[in-house]
């Protein structure tokens, strides 16, 4: 028997004509027809729905709840081939279930002689699930507005993205889809026909309408964004308003205060209120046209930290310290604007920063005040809600489209549960065997088609999807700083108590899904047991993760000694950073470690010191007791500074090497080189028996380097780890890791400052890292270069004050 094809040139009508009171066809012959009939039924409509519900979680699991994943390439690679996929499928199924497909197979020469058959021929009905499909095509066009990215950015920003005007292309597509299943369902729509109309507008139309008024809201706010004083123009007007508030600081000169110096007045840095004012061009930029920085009373429109600091006298708010911290990483968020923008910036305010976020006991304050600094950025550059602020009634329009679209989704379930009775879930064949000249008919059983579990699985996701986007808008940071500026402008006038009430409870709600830094370092070490070779660890290898990657929740004892080396660097007498020297020579016992901070290299320092902290680390492993709060030391804060900076670091060189300062290429050829001759200096190192002391493996692991290791790097690690050994066999193993401590937070401040704006954007987009959260804070701190670079960066400009 030859193998069967399938065609669509028997109509329905033609078979018809012609009379079927032949006996039923061979048994045989029928079952394997309709075997061959269900196998393509099922991988044409079944199959490929499967799939497409996997492509529609993946388009919108990753677009609406992994944005920081979207920027992996591995994870990138599979966005783009889902939403490259999706459409074409949903068509190719559409067109499967909508013509009534036809079957034929053609008998050979022997089934021809002994039955007298020509051929065999099957038509099967199911028009009604292309209708469906038609709509879940809808309803992930429109979730995948919401998650696309529309960026409107100064020109020298470089980061401006439109609409995505694709999707409008694959809407009416869809809407064609739509269409032609309604008019295979119902025959010829004719206009005239009220309820075929209705049909199809609440079925096909009344999505599209949807998703045509989403892209235009979008259209329209990224239009208003980029002409807006605020939002895309705002660099420029910044940078200019900065320069005139140090002509003036220079004009009225007052002594600097040391850090933790109360009483420093808050500097007038912008808040909100830009488009209230008259701009005019400037040869840097925009101006405003009367200074506001004579008279700010008079300036009613305009809001600057100087005003929110007096929040606590104007109205009752709930948390006025958090109200007053976000707007101040509002304002801090839009000086770093101008550093992207590569605007060379003063340090106008870093003394208020200084004197209250860097003094004793404010390290999580100031860590926060970053974090959301950094937070606004990443909403600005890699999402599209912040141009929705550019006019105050598109965020509701944004909440009433989305409600719209939740409608829709219950209407559309309601109506799938009222319209998809058991009998629908069956797709309905007729079978012809055609013998010369007549035909027989007979039925094949029903074959059951199981579209409704990814169905009601996409409404799931798209539901939740909606109300994400909806809580961005009511829970995000923009609207609680709006509520705050506003509540500020018309602090005189009376609000009702709804209001107010309406207000705090705004200003209290928290969501932690627009959290995008999660206080976690990355983690790495190069003396580790070495790995089996296990497909998990070819995976790893294959999408470029670290080889001993974890993450640890950043401890306070790591922020307390970030913020201590930073106040001694700001306040010692060059106030410049230290790659770890400066805490050598104020230690007591440190000048004798000197030598290790020459390298050829910040990474093959780094490496050295990170091979000797793991040295002491093996003779001092972290205890049960000591997880329960009961450590052997008295001051448990040092080591765990010491341990999880160094293992940061290591972590830096090996997988974001360009944040560092050495050339990114060299620093991961170094790591790979130190991590291989680590392994084979070790490679026996698995075979001493677990009831050894931590004494007696750390003696080992310094026996087998010694003697095994070949790189340089290895050596002089192996060299500073005896040296160590030694001194806290002297003084104690509290000052050895005090000394490491301090090194390290020197260390991750002195390669913090960075020029490479591109890492550091894509760290940002990534959920954000450490270093990049450091790097921001020394900006703000007055801190933007290291000793022997170029102060403020080649790509800078600067104007005459």
């Amino acid at each position: 028997m030859d193998a069967w094809k399938s065609t669509a040139n028997c109509s329905y009508d033609g078979i018809s004509e012609c009379s079927y009171h032949i006996a039923n066809c061979s048994s045989d012959l029928r079952r394997t027809f309709n075997r061959s009939i269900r196998m393509q039924l099922y991988w044409r409509v079944d199959a490929l729905l499967l799939v497409n519900a996997v492509l529609a979680v993946v388009i919108v699991g990753i677009g609406a709840y992994g944005q920081r994943y979207r920027h992996h390439p591995f994870t990138r690679l599979i966005f783009l081939g889902a939403t490259t996929l999706f459409l074409p499928i949903i068509s190719s199924v559409a067109s499967t279930l909508n013509v009534d497909p036809s079957y034929v197979m053609t008998l050979n020469k022997d089934y021809q002689l002994v039955e007298d058959l020509q051929a065999m021929l099957a038509i099967c009905e199911a028009s009604t699930h292309a209708t469906w499909v038609v709509q879940w095509a809808f309803l992930v066009q429109l979730t995948m507005i919401n998650t696309c990215t529309v960026v409107s950015v100064d020109d020298r920003e470089d980061r401006s993205k439109g609409p995505p005007f694709e999707l409008l292309v694959q809407g009416f597509w869809t809407l064609y889809l739509g269409f032609s299943v309604l008019k295979q369902e119902r025959g010829t729509v004719d206009v005239t026909d009220t309820d075929r109309l209705v049909d199809f507008c609440t079925r096909s139309f009344l999505p599209f309408a949807i998703l045509c008024s989403k892209i235009a809201l979008k259209y329209y706010a990224y239009e208003k964004a980029r002409r807006s004083y605020a939002l895309g123009r705002n660099p420029g007007l910044i940078f200019v308003y900065m320069q005139q508030q140090q002509a003036r600081d220079q004009a009225n000169p007052s002594g600097e205060p040391p850090v933790g110096e109360d009483n420093v007045p808050p500097p007038a840095l912008l808040i909100m209120g830009e488009e209230e004012k008259h701009v005019e061009k400037h040869s840097y930029g925009y101006a405003f046209k009367d200074d506001p920085g004579t008279t700010l009373a008079s300036n009613v429109g305009l809001v600057t930290i100087h005003r929110v600091w007096q929040l606590d006298n104007m109205l009752p708010m709930p948390r006025p310290q958090e109200q007053k911290d976000l707007c101040f990483s509002f304002a801090l968020f839009k000086l770093l604007r101008c550093r992207f923008a590569s605007y060379k910036l003063t340090n106008v305010g870093s003394i208020f920063f200084r004197s209250l976020f860097l003094k004793v006991g404010e390290h999580d304050r100031a860590f926060r005040v970053i974090a959301d600094e950094l937070s606004f950025l990443h909403d600005y550059y890699y999402s599209s809600l912040p141009i929705s602020y550019s006019q105050s009634c598109l965020p509701m329009l944004s909440i009433f489209l989305s409600l719209l679209s939740v409608g829709y989704c219950i209407y559309f379930t309601v109506m799938a549960i009222l319209e998809f009775p058991t009998s629908e879930n069956e797709i309905l064949c007729s079978m012809w065997c055609i013998k010369q000249p007549l035909i027989s008919l007979n039925y094949i059983p029903p074959i059951y088609n199981f579209d409704a579990v990814p169905l009601l699985l996409v409404l799931v996701v798209v539901i939740a999807a909606e109300l994400r986007d909806m809580a961005s808008y009511i829970c995000s940071n923009w609207t609680k700083v709006t509520l705050i500026c506003r509540y500020v402008i018309r602090a005189s006038s009376q609000h009702s108590l709804r209001v107010q009430k309406w207000v705090t409870l705004l200003l209290k709600s928290r969501c932690k899904l627009m959290k995008h830094w999660d206080e976690e370092m990355r983690q790495c070490s190069v003396l580790v047991p070495q790995q089996r070779t296990s497909p998990l660890v070819l995976v790893r290898r294959l999408l470029r993760l670290p080889d001993q990657k974890r993450k640890v929740k950043v401890p306070a004892a790591v922020k307390v000694c970030i913020i201590n080396a930073l106040r001694s660097s700001i306040n010692n007498i060059s106030g410049r950073l230290s790659n770890g020297v400066a805490s050598l020579r104020r230690n007591q016992v440190g000048e004798s470690f000197l030598w290790a901070c020459d390298g050829k290299g910040t990474s093959d320092t780094i490496l050295v010191w990170h091979i000797a902290t793991c040295i002491l680390e093996v003779k001092h492993p972290y205890q049960h007791d000591q997880e329960q709060g009961s450590p052997p030391i008295t001051n448990p804060n040092h080591k765990i500074a010491a341990t999880g900076l160094s293992r940061y670091c290591a972590y830096l060189v090996t997988m974001s090497p360009e944040l560092l300062p050495d050339n990114s290429a060299w620093s991961k050829s170094l790591y790979e080189a130190v991590k291989k001759d680590t392994e084979r200096a070790l490679a026996d190192h698995t075979v001493a028996g677990s009831s050894s002391t931590p004494e007696d493996e750390c003696q080992r692991v310094v026996e087998l380097l010694s003697r095994n290791s070949m790189q340089e790097v290895v050596k002089n690690g192996v060299k500073l780890g005896k040296e160590l050994l030694a001194m806290e066999a002297i003084h104690g193993e509290e000052m050895a890791w005090k000394l490491l401590a301090e090194f390290w937070s020197e260390m991750i401040q002195y390669v913090a400052p960075s020029d490479n704006l591109k890492g550091h954007s894509e760290a940002i987009a990534r959920g954000g890292e450490l270093i990049t959260l450091l790097w921001a804070l020394l900006f703000h701190a007055g801190i933007v270069s290291r000793p022997g670079d170029d102060d403020h960066g080649a790509a800078a400009t600067s104007i005459p004050a």
